[in-house]
């Protein structure tokens, strides 16, 4: 089986699956290595599948079954102002984790049919919005800090405050407020110092740590 398929049939046998299954097994099903679907493995997480790994008894490697949604159609008129209000978001930086806003509309625009999708080109060229961009922030940081928000993780940063002075700090993320300007974390301190708001565009680098 070539690797292509092979990855496509381990998520829809993961997903099949209501718990966990070993790399050793997994390499018996689809008669490779387990060394082969560490790889495999590795290479669905890089493309942002959800998979996590059980501990005990019938534990292994799974696939949240809650990553897909069912199936929803749309308009061309509710599809144009969905699509048009994620183009706004995207271009005044309105919300940070832009990658995931741009995946999710693109299967909204990729549901529609051939006639529906010229109807969301001509309503969409007829609309438009101008305001003030936020200020931006690097595409490392902001995948870093959706993971860490959404896994509920700790995160390692580098944030130059308002002095100019560069600091080490971990976090967990609490929220995220946007306004028209700038983009604010509001964060608990993983060691011990008070809670605290930071600038997204103020976070130099950021890693999310392992452990929760």
């Amino acid at each position: 089986m070539k690797r292509q398929a092979r990855l496509l049939a381990l998520v829809e046998y993961l997903r099949g699956r209501r718990t966990g299954v070993t790399a050793e097994a997994l390499a018996e099903r689809f008669g490779t290595t387990p060394r082969t679907i560490y790889r495999d493995l590795d290479t669905l997480r890089e493309a942002d599948l959800p998979l996590h790994a059980e501990r005990g008894r019938g534990g292994g490697y799974a696939l949240d079954r809650h990553y897909t949604l069912p199936p929803v159609n749309f308009t061309a008129r509710q599809a144009a102002v969905l699509l048009t209000v994620g183009r706004w978001a995207t271009q005044l930086r309105l919300m940070p984790f832009q990658d995931t806003l741009q995946a999710g509309l693109d299967k909204v625009r990729g549901a529609l049919d051939t006639a529906a999708q010229r109807d969301l080109v001509e309503h969409m060229a007829k609309m438009d919005f101008v305001g003030i961009p936020t200020h931006a922030a690097p595409a490392g940081v902001r995948a870093a800090v959706e993971q860490a928000w959404f896994e509920r993780r700790p995160l390692v940063l580098t944030y130059r405050g308002s002095d100019g002075q560069a600091t080490q700090r971990t976090v967990r993320v609490d929220g995220v407020v946007m306004e028209r300007s700038a983009t604010y974390l509001t964060c608990d301190a993983a060691d011990p110092v008070k809670r605290r708001t930071l600038r997204l565009d103020r976070i130099e680098s950021a890693q999310v740590l392992s452990t929760v």
